[in-house]
């Protein structure tokens, strides 16, 4: 089996050598993503040897592990999701929505993958671009599209159109427009509705609306939505999973589903639902302390 490799620079010297302990042991064909191999051989001296850098532009492998967070995992998924190659997420990072295997069963989880007992859930992308070609690379989106004020006081207002119809005109810090995978990430934590992998929509979020009746609002993923920015400072930002771009406020940016999707391994006894147990604690009773 061929594995590549991508990672973030915030890994301890045990759990990398036990990632490459694992892979070497069960005699996988390892492929390493060049910036994660000079971080692990300048602070680890972990050499290639048999291993090979990953060519992102002629690169296929059957699987590929992001080691780290949900940030990498993002990253991980800018560079390989349209080549159509499931990933893995090893989480050491904090809460991993994304990366969901931690490094407790992460031997019992490779094991499986390498003995295919695992299924792979397809998550839909967002594509942004704008009319005057302004953004052209990376443009594809698993979390969400974000249009955020460049500074601290002025507020955009946000004109927005779905399938040609005017919507609203927001006025507010910024809009998030989120997959159901990113409805777990930003706009959670403005909001908007958690939605469940497979749920073919799209949330829109305003960040700190001007006024309260401004709501979050799910469309179907089919909808095509046209966005025109006014800015005191006729600039705004558009953060495409956390990759930030500072825009002119002439720029009109044009968000719809992507044409292809992105491959996520899910061990066969994970579910969307217990990952949302866990990792909200659903269900726990966190007040301490005694009754009574």
């Amino acid at each position: 089996m061929k594995i590549g490799i991508f990672g973030s620079r915030f890994q301890t010297e045990e759990q990398i050598r036990e990632i490459f302990r694992i892979l070497n042991e069960h005699e996988m064909e390892i492929y390493i993503h060049p910036e994660f191999y000079e971080y692990i051989h300048t602070n680890f001296q972990i050499n290639c040897q048999s291993h090979q850098l990953i060519d992102v532009e002629n690169f296929s492998a059957d699987i590929a592990l992001s080691v780290g967070g949900d940030g990498t995992f993002l990253r991980t998924a800018s560079i390989i999701s349209h080549l159509n190659i499931p990933i893995l997420g090893i989480n050491t990072g904090r809460l991993g929505f994304l990366a969901e295997t931690n490094e407790h069963d992460l031997e019992q989880t490779l094991a499986e993958i390498f003995s295919g007992e695992y299924s792979v859930e397809k998550r839909m992308l967002l594509e942004v671009v704008s009319e005057n070609g302004l953004i052209d690379d990376n443009r594809f989106a698993l979390n969400e599209i974000a249009i955020l004020k460049q500074d601290s006081a002025a507020m955009l207002t946000i004109h927005a159109e779905i399938n040609g119809e005017y919507l609203n005109s927001y006025q507010s810090d910024g809009l998030i427009v989120a997959t159901p995978t990113g409805s777990t990430a930003y706009s959670l934590s403005v909001g908007g509705p958690i939605l469940a992998p497979g749920t073919e929509s799209i949330i829109l979020a305003p960040i700190a609306p001007h006024s309260l009746n401004v709501r979050p609002l799910v469309v179907s993923d089919t909808s095509h939505l046209r966005l025109t920015i006014e800015s005191r400072n006729n600039n705004f930002l558009a953060s495409i999973d956390g990759r930030s771009t500072v825009l002119n406020s002439e720029v009109i940016v044009n968000i719809k589903k992507a044409d292809f999707s992105l491959n996520v391994i899910k061990r066969k006894n994970n579910s969307f639902y217990r990952t949302l147990r866990e990792k909200l604690m659903w269900g726990a009773d966190v007040r301490g302390g005694k009754n009574g």
